[in-house]
């Protein structure tokens, strides 16, 4: 069997699941479901509002919606006059740190909007959300550009933007929501890896990101924003919003650098 990225290299014969720190081993006789977990892999990261002590082992990155729709000229953001520019900030320190996690075992997962191109899970809300006037310029309508449609699930619009093209062993996730958590695998996935610690990344730092750390600080996760890796066009004040929640109520907030420094070295 070819080894799964996130299972140790001398994985046991008969082993069922994708965890590297819980799985299974089958035989024809017995199944054996004592595997005892693996030491840490310890990263002390400073951070605000406390410095925060991850185990690399059960810890993913999370990056969401760095896509062309949002990031890149002739996108839906760029479509509607917006600065899709400012979206762009995270793919730099992204470019730096993505390398650096895969080596160190962190998952990688990315989640975005890929909508059915025949909407059917969308509800009429969540629709009027992104075409409030009726005027034809939301979800699943044609791009200006002619590079498909709005959101839509294999279109260019949806696509991650080449800068951060995934590699194998990452993980894709379609998200319908401005949380990553509704209608999706990403909660099970992330069980399944034994995650307990979340890193997040992307755009837009005050409405898909924040929501989707939201959530997953209810469902008992700990979560950690990167801020130099995350993105708005909103104005200024609704990421100082931002950050000041996650500090407050959320969970903590470092950069790339930090985490950089924290890996071991290989």
């Amino acid at each position: 069997m070819k080894r799964h990225p996130y299972l140790p290299d001398a994985r046991p014969q008969g082993a069922l699941g994708l965890g590297h720190q819980y799985h299974w081993i089958a035989t024809p006789e017995e199944v054996d479901m004592a595997m005892a977990p693996p030491a840490p892999v310890r990263a002390r990261i400073d951070a605000a509002p406390q410095n925060v002590v991850l185990d690399l082992r059960r810890t993913a990155i999370v990056v969401i919606d760095l896509q062309n729709d949002f990031c890149t000229q002739d996108g839906w953001v760029d479509s509607l006059g917006a600065d899709y520019t400012a979206d762009r900030a995270p793919i730099e320190p992204l470019r730096r740190l993505l390398p650096a996690l895969r080596g160190a075992g962190v998952p990688v997962i990315w989640v975005n909007w890929g909508n059915r191109p025949d909407l059917a899970n969308m509800p009429p809300n969540q629709i009027h959300l992104y075409d409030n006037g009726g005027r034809g310029v939301g979800l699943g309508y044609p791009l200006p550009s002619g590079k498909g449609n709005v959101l839509e699930k294999d279109s260019w619009a949806a696509a991650i933007v080449d800068e951060l093209a995934p590699v194998p062993g990452d993980i894709l996730v379609d998200k319908y929501r401005i949380s990553g958590f509704w209608d999706t695998p990403l909660d099970s996935i992330l069980k399944n890896l034994g995650i307990k610690s979340i890193l997040f990344a992307g755009c837009n730092t005050d409405q898909c990101v924040l929501h989707t750390l939201t959530d997953a600080n209810f469902l008992g996760y700990g979560c950690v924003m990167l801020e130099d890796c995350c993105a708005t066009s909103s104005p200024a004040f609704c990421t100082e919003a931002t950050v000041w929640n996650v500090k407050k109520c959320f969970g903590f907030v470092t950069g790339s650098q930090q985490v950089l420094d924290a890996l071991p070295a290989r």
